[in-house]
């Protein structure tokens, strides 16, 4: 164990020291596919914040026995191809800064620029100066392409070209392997004036090597989850660090032809599988939950592999060869999932699953299931969905599922018990929210196919990817600036989703404001009670269009005869499941 002071300790070394641990595997740069991004004037304006002793920002290093896959070079400076130690020294935070620093002093190639020499010289004859605005740094720190006049072309270089064959541009590489040469060159030069300008800028650049200081944090006896909850405080401003970062560095391998053993890389395999659902708007899952998912199949393929949970814990146990064995037909399952939700039950995007679990318990079902029973799972998707009580939201519950729809799947029994829904809290449940009957709700009206007033043989969802608070795509029935006007009703009738539809933009821009029962008259040609069905809206609100006049209570009245119509659409998709239908608003009137 590790005390407190031990967990996470604060430490610094000089910029020479630093890269030449890093050269000598002290340091590991892991495979996270963070992009690096390695421009001229940043490399430049690092070196100038150096140069002024500016601070930089930590280094963070995670220390473990936990082999991560890393990088096998850095700008083209290549490490050791396989590396083994007791105790890994990891860099999470501080990759940019590395490559910078690393190619600047020792060379290398840059990516996209193969040609381009990174190296960088410092031109002392460029004095340092007290100005906050000061941009002498662009000067002062060259690369070789701004030194060389080839060709004779570069006539602007040739003032740089002669300092550097006078000794007076050089390599901050020479500064540290080669500095009592450089001072003696220098030094001849300046006619032995020891405090001349060019002397100066040479001891400070010396100075820097020497004395300026790297801060690091490092991190030892740290589980996975902190090591990223600690790295997402440290780098708000930067891509954040996930699990799925960590799990695909410990099960990449590479491509080893001698004993002919393929190389595996998780994050390329997801990447590929996306790609060939591309069509489906499922395919811009996030691979924490693809991960998630397929800890689930590992699970049950491989019980006694620790993966006991789908936390972070224990998606950090996920090893190569269980995911290899799963993979074919893990696709396979995810494909189905995907497809139950999009054509089954056409909910066109993942935003109105009611429960994110039910991602990994339909795959767990759909997984090497060869005849899968869509009736069953109909009646669980809805059950689940429109149940009085949360029973998927934990991972106990998560288990309880699986272990229910694998039961399913070995004998194709199965019974659920009676259940309760409150009329109330259908009618309570608005568009802006992102719970889970809001999104049973908006899925139930999704699963109707719901048709376009204006063009009523087309369904409003074909083309239109809806989001839970995409307005242009959700209109209310009862506008809302015509209840205020017209004051018929509260601000909460007018936010249910009982007043609720789906239109296309062009329709909703249409009706506006207007009040129903004329925008309603504009549509009323034969078919339009099928489409008011497909939207599970009474036909009553077509009534009163047609005898011109709203009841008294009229939105009142239409948002009670839609939960009614809802209900009534439910028993028919839960078949054979009893639920029981009550009031709370109404109780509590009757029991003040």
């Amino acid at each position: 164990m590790f005390t407190s002071t031990e967990r996470i300790k604060p430490d610094a070394q000089s910029i020479a020291l630093y890269l030449e641990n890093l050269l000598s595997n002290k340091y590991q740069i892991p495979t996270f596919q963070r992009d690096v991004v390695w421009e001229k004037g940043n490399v430049k304006k690092l070196w100038d914040s150096i140069y002024k002793f500016y601070p930089l920002g930590s280094i963070l290093i995670w220390k473990t026995n936990t082999k991560l896959e890393s990088h096998r070079e850095i700008g083209g400076i290549k490490f050791a191809d396989d590396f083994h130690s007791n105790e890994y020294q990891y860099i999470l935070d501080g990759q940019q800064r590395t490559t910078s620093l690393l190619t600047s002093i020792y060379g290398g190639k840059i990516a996209k620029n193969e040609n381009f020499n990174p190296t960088l010289y410092i031109d002392l004859t460029i004095e340092l100066t007290d100005a906050t605005d000061d941009t002498s740094y662009v000067k002062r720190f060259l690369f070789w392409d701004e030194i060389d006049d080839r060709d004779g072309q570069l006539k602007a270089n040739i003032g740089k070209k002669q300092r550097y064959q006078d000794k007076l541009i050089i390599k901050l590489i020479d500064v540290i392997k080669d500095y009592g040469k450089i001072e003696n060159n220098i030094y001849v030069s300046v006619n032995g004036e020891y405090d001349h300008p060019y002397m100066q800028q040479l001891r400070r650049i010396r100075e820097v090597f020497a004395n300026y200081k790297i801060s690091f944090i490092e991190l030892r006896g740290i589980e996975v989850a902190e090591v990223c909850q600690i790295f997402e405080r440290i780098n708000q401003a930067g891509k954040p660090l996930d699990i799925f970062d960590i799990v695909v560095a410990k099960t990449f391998r590479s491509d080893n032809k001698t004993n002919n053993i393929s190389g595996f890389y998780l994050r390329e395999l997801f990447d590929k599988f996306k790609t060939t659902i591309s069509g489906s708007q499922y395919a811009s899952i996030d691979n924490w939950t693809l991960l998630q998912m397929l800890a689930v199949v590992v699970k049950l393929e491989f019980p006694e592999a620790g993966i006991q949970n789908i936390t972070d814990k224990y998606l950090n146990e996920l090893k190569t060869e269980h995911i290899e064995a799963v993979w074919s037909d893990f696709k396979i399952a995810v494909a189905k999932t995907f497809d139950f939700f999009d054509n089954i039950l056409h909910i066109k995007g993942g935003r109105l699953i009611p429960y994110r679990y039910l991602y990994l318990t339909i795959t767990a079902y759909f997984y090497r299931n060869d005849k899968p029973d869509y009736n069953f799972l109909n009646k669980y998707f809805w059950y689940y969905s429109f149940h009085n009580a949360d029973l998927l939201t934990n991972t106990t519950h998560l288990w309880q599922h699986i272990d229910f729809v694998n039961q399913q799947k070995a004998n194709s029994t199965y019974s659920f018990n009676q259940f309760d829904i409150d009329k109330n809290s259908l009618r309570k449940s608005f568009y802006s929210y992102r719970g889970r009957l809001s999104r049973a709700i908006l899925s139930l009206y999704a699963n109707h196919k719901p048709q376009d007033w204006a063009k009523p043989h087309r369904d409003v969802l074909a083309d239109v990817y809806y989001q839970l608070t995409d307005k242009p795509n959700l209109h209310h029935i009862f506008p809302v600036n015509f209840i205020k006007q017209s004051g018929i009703a509260s601000q909460i009738e007018s936010d249910s989703l009982m007043n609720i539809a789906y239109l296309s933009q062009i329709t909703n821009l249409k009706i506006s404001d207007k009040n129903p029962l004329d925008y309603l008259k504009e549509y009323d040609e034969p078919g339009l009670e099928a489409v008011l069905r497909s939207h599970l809206i009474p036909t009553i609100i077509l009534e009163w269009s047609r005898a011109d006049a709203l009841p008294e209570h009229a939105l009142t009245i239409f948002i009670q005869e839609r939960v009614n119509l809802l209900l009534e659409t439910l028993r028919l998709k839960l078949d054979g499941i009893e639920f029981n239908v009550f009031d709370k608003h109404e109780l509590l009137r009757s029991h003040p």
